[in-house]
């Protein structure tokens, strides 16, 4: 498996990726797909990773700008991240976030945060804080890893294109 940035012609293919993987999740909105291009249109794509095999996308994982309290402060959101339903739960979104985690670092991003469950994102390293917080989600879904010895509190607000459908 390969990972690698993503290229223009890869966007048809994280496009039907991404709405695959969401399909069947309950909790999706299914816009996961238009977020993604909805990031790239704005510039705001800050690493789009793919992730390769035998020639096809079958991974990709999305990290964007966040603020907190209205004020950029180096961190960053990570999300979506998809598989292809046929290769799910065989290592290939966490080399992707894993991979995107060290782009972060060698960007002297301060840190990211990440709205999902609690058991896969803590292997990471992501923790809780209730100091630091994104809308009414209950602190235990809302993470964050810090690059730096400061930890912001207050608001966290995704990009606007998060709003897109």
């Amino acid at each position: 498996m390969q990972i690698r940035p993503e290229h223009p012609g890869d966007i048809a293919a994280i496009r039907n990726l991404t709405t695959a993987a969401f399909k069947d999740m309950r909790y999706s909105s299914q816009t996961e797909a238009a977020i993604i291009d909805a990031l790239r249109d704005a510039g705001a794509l800050t690493i789009s990773l793919v992730a390769v095999q035998e020639g096809e996308v079958v991974g990709h994982a999305a990290f964007s700008p966040v603020t907190i309290n209205g004020e950029s402060k180096g961190w960053y959101g990570l999300g979506p991240v998809s598989v292809r339903p046929d290769r799910q739960r065989k290592g290939i979104g966490q080399a992707l976030i894993r991979t995107g985690l060290e782009h972060l670092q060698q960007m002297k991003a301060h840190g990211c945060v990440v709205l999902g469950e609690p058991g896969y994102y803590s292997r990471f390293g992501f923790v809780t804080d209730p100091g630091l917080r994104y809308g009414d989600v209950p602190p235990e879904y809302f993470q964050y890893l810090a690059f730096t010895d400061t930890v912001p509190k207050g608001e966290v607000a995704y990009h606007p294109s998060f709003n897109a459908s």
